[in-house]
């Protein structure tokens, strides 16, 4: 890999944030899980549960690019990119995401209730639970799948300059 290439980067990244989205999205419409990353991030800042899925879907968006530029760095540094190294590294980033971000939900989100202080007239959005299971029991299986598909797509898909 030579010089960083910032167009490569963010249409890769772009798009592997788009396959994430649109398996997240299919998922819940199957009703394989009733999470939305995009529904849970726009309430964090918007009350109007309708607006909430457009301003959550700009912030999935925009963490999809910031995260991936992180996976790009790393592909840069270790001088090659390629589907299953993204790949892992989608895998790697489910793990933080079910180990550490979804735990910390309720206590970032001001709408969001908790398992000590249970649902409030403000926080009626319902905790994930551990790994996101009261979400349904094959949520955690559909965003380690999204964030393999997400790194994979990244990874393949990115060229240095």
């Amino acid at each position: 890999m030579n010089g960083f290439n910032w167009p490569a980067s963010l249409l890769a990244c772009l798009l592997g944030t788009l396959v994430m989205t649109t398996l997240d999205a299919g998922a819940q419409q199957l009703r394989l899980t009733r999470m939305s990353m995009p529904y849970l991030l726009g309430t964090m800042v918007t009350a109007n549960r309708d607006r909430a899925r457009i301003d959550g879907l700009l912030m999935h968006l925009f963490n999809g690019q910031v995260m991936g530029l992180l996976y790009v760095a790393l592909f840069h540094h270790l001088g090659r990119a390629t589907w299953w190294l993204g790949a892992l590294f989608g895998l790697l980033h489910a793990a933080a995401v079910l180990l550490v971000v979804i735990p910390l939900l309720p206590t970032l989100h001001p709408r969001m209730a908790s398992a000590e202080q249970g649902p409030t007239s403000t926080r009626q959005i319902e905790p994930p639970g551990l790994l996101a299971l009261h979400y349904g029991l094959s949520t955690p299986v559909m965003i380690v799948l999204s964030h393999l598909a997400y790194g994979a797509v990244i990874g393949a898909l990115y060229r240095s300059g």
